[in-house]
């Protein structure tokens, strides 16, 4: 599972539901929720969030806060 997968799976949606109204087809949302060789595109993320009533920032920030420059 994939940190998106894992970040859903939390917030107890369902993922038919953020197909509908994303736009995104269910096959998407699986892929990048199961197959970490999926990446998630931004416009992406912001839908999602908007789908499930999260800041897109606040999901940016769980998702990808653990990155950081290398020194």
């Amino acid at each position: 599972m994939t940190k998106l997968g894992t970040y859903l799976a939390a917030k107890s949606v369902n993922k038919s539901e953020i197909s509908r109204k994303t736009g995104l087809s269910k096959a998407r949302i699986n892929s990048l929720s199961m197959n970490n060789r999926s990446f998630l595109r931004a416009e992406e993320l912001v839908l999602i969030a908007l789908a499930i009533d999260v800041e897109p920032s606040e999901m940016q920030k769980e998702l990808y806060g653990h990155l950081k420059l290398k020194k």
